[in-house]
């Protein structure tokens, strides 16, 4: 066994050798594309010198170089925005119901934003319980445009230098396409933050209210059947998330629906490999019997 020592220790100095005489090519300027510096990242990692969590924010970081806003934007369909002329109560409402911390404010159409709406500043207002009526307008922000062929780590240099948390994306015309905030950038390097709709990292389900939950994509559809009553069967996926992917038959955006089994799915959070977050809601009356029909899984 002591022979065989030496020879196994000199494989691994070796190997040590090989990945850190690449490294030593990157800092000189050697690799000439993406691709062979992955490779050294990849070598790294299996020798331990950086962990999985590092290698995957080096790759985010490469990738947030390469990409453009139009990549991560929010579309303009799933925006979630306040009309310029809304009552106290409706815009109240809106913000509650959202939990957001920041909302685009439109004129009469969502090609007309007038301004962005910070929920604390809608704090002095409630915490003095004033009887004069609350004006949008004097509580707005600047909205800041950008076009969709922007690049990520610009943008995130832009939003550090300027303390600005989000941006109005516009198309070739000047139409509103979407928006997009520093926490969407930023999770294409350290991938998804927690956010008002997380909850335990133990927990699979979480009840708002009777008819109303949150659910992780990564719910074992066991657990799912037994909460919900369904009987979804578990023979080609093993989570809630396989079930929703199929019914769709694309990666879903946030704010996507779809109704399987007299259930209402909506999509709460997504990246571009997968679902992470749904609400779950009975399916209503208004999506009709053809609708109820063309879902994808059947309750048996």
């Amino acid at each position: 066994m002591s022979e065989e020592q030496p020879g196994h220790s000199e494989k691994e100095n070796k190997s040590q050798r090989s990945w850190v005489e690449r490294l030593g090519q990157v800092l000189q300027g050697e690799l000439k594309d993406r691709e062979q510096l992955m490779v050294v990242l990849n070598e790294a990692q299996k020798n331990n010198v950086i962990d999985p969590e590092a290698f995957s924010m080096i790759d985010g970081v490469l990738q947030v170089n390469e990409m453009q806003v139009r990549d991560i934007m929010i579309p303009r369909s799933q925006m979630i925005v306040l009309e310029m002329d809304s009552s106290e109560e409706e815009l109240m409402d809106t913000v509650i119901v959202s939990a957001h911390s920041r909302f685009p404010v439109v004129g009469d159409s969502k090609d007309e934003i007038v301004g962005i709406l910070l929920a604390k500043d809608l704090l002095p207002h409630l915490v003095n319980d004033s009887n004069k009526k609350l004006k949008i307008r004097d509580v707005l922000r600047p909205a800041v445009f950008i076009p969709e062929s922007k690049r990520l780590n610009i943008l995130l240099k832009e939003f550090r230098s300027t303390r600005n948390h989000i941006a109005i994306v516009v198309d070739e015309y000047g139409g509103v396409a979407g928006m997009v905030t520093i926490e969407d950038v930023l999770e294409q390097i350290v991938g998804e933050i927690e956010d008002e709709h997380d909850f335990d990292e133990d927990t699979y389900i979480f009840e708002h209210a009777k008819e109303l939950a949150t659910v992780k994509a990564i719910t074992p559809i066991e657990d799912f059947n037994e909460h919900f009553k369904t009987k979804f069967t578990d023979d080609e996926f093993d989570t809630i998330g396989g079930i929703v992917m199929r019914a769709l038959g694309h990666v879903p955006k946030r704010g996507e629906t779809v109704i399987i089994s007299d259930l209402e799915f909506k999509i709460l959070r997504s990246s571009n490999r997968r679902i992470n977050l749904l609400e779950i809601s009975p399916a209503v009356v208004k999506y009709g019997k053809e609708a109820m029909e063309s879902a994808d899984v059947e309750r048996n």
